[in-house]
């Protein structure tokens, strides 16, 4: 049983006063995660990912195409009590404290207490509220409130939880207890969707990503997969160049960047770094290192989202693999 499943599905919108021109959020997409992985859904602004989402969570309606969440239809309601979610701007009861607001969020699930009690406490602590939990939440920053928000998206202890730019609004110390967070969720075997736009976050936790542009599905793989494969080509520090290695480095040199007493480089795959190292050693060149540049995400987003779009009719379908 897949985590999530769709199949074509597509979301328009009718503007303007008559409702005469249309607009494609999402065009025939289709894809599944597999359960127990972290799923990220990366695009620019306007590609489509919060839509997916809100499609997911039924909280807009597909124009056409078909969706499953843990196996169920997305009019199954009852399969909301195995989710979890945090918008992309939360926004609550400005005039409770943190507890009072998870007890509440609780209270809508059913929890009694004391199990109750005892889940608000741990949520608390876990996204580091602990010592805030009497604090009204309009005085809170945004960065505690998207704490917050993702407290109350694990109040019911969710076997699937999706995240809207969980990151948005954190510091770098809130940033990096965040992806713990979900790095912790995962090894508990649960699933994890969520949006960004923020690639290194990406690069660090996903399983799996897809890129979306446009509202249409660019790619879709493995992250190990899809950045092992290519060698971009071959960076070279040099120690205090003489000007007849600098003529050497300047015949193959991508671009050169001297820092203090050294020089950098890079070299293109085009050209043999064996044959490079010859010459600059035969020039007497002081090598300090020599690394490979590898393919990173943010080059493999970029090439898909600037890519041309595909042709009217072509579905674009995420590559899919056997849960285990």
């Amino acid at each position: 049983m897949w985590g999530v499943e769709t199949n074509d599905l597509t979301k328009e919108y009718r503007l303007g006063f008559w409702g005469r021109r249309r607009k494609l959020a999402l065009d025939r997409l289709t894809l599944r995660v597999e359960q127990g992985e972290i799923f990220g859904l990366l695009g620019p602004n306007g590609a489509g990912k919060t839509t997916t989402l809100k499609l997911l969570l039924r909280l807009i309606f597909p124009t056409s195409g078909t969706a499953r969440v843990l196996g169920r239809p997305l009019d199954d309601v009852s399969m909301h009590n195995r989710i979890g979610y945090l918008p992309e701007n939360p926004c609550f009861y400005d005039h409770l404290t943190a507890r009072e607001f998870l007890t509440y969020a609780a209270n809508l699930f059913g929890i009694r207490a004391p199990l109750r009690g005892r889940r608000v406490q741990h949520l608390l602590e876990r996204v580091g509220l602990a010592e805030s939990e009497g604090v009204a939440i309009r005085k809170f920053s945004k960065g505690m409130v998207q704490r917050l928000g993702i407290a109350q998206a694990l109040v019911n202890d969710p076997d699937l939880i999706f995240l809207d730019e969980p990151m948005s609004g954190l510091d770098p110390i809130g940033r990096r207890e965040v992806r713990d967070l979900i790095v912790e969720l995962r090894r508990e075997g649960k699933t994890v969707v969520f949006s960004t736009h923020i690639l290194p976050d990406a690069e660090a936790l996903c399983d799996r990503v897809a890129v979306l542009s446009r509202g249409r599905l660019q790619g879709c793989g493995e992250l190990r997969q899809l950045l092992s494969g290519e060698i971009a080509g071959t960076e070279i520090t040099l120690e205090a160049p003489t000007p007849e290695v600098l003529q050497v480095a300047e015949l193959y040199a991508r671009s050169l960047v001297r820092t203090g007493e050294r020089l950098r480089f890079d070299v293109p795959p085009e050209f043999d770094v064996e044959a490079v190292l010859e010459a600059l050693l035969r020039a007497r060149a002081k090598i300090i290192s020599l690394n490979p540049i590898k393919k990173s995400l943010e080059d493999y987003f970029l090439a898909r989202v600037n890519a041309a779009p595909a042709q009217a009719g072509e579905a674009v379908r995420a590559e899919i693999r056997m849960p285990q």
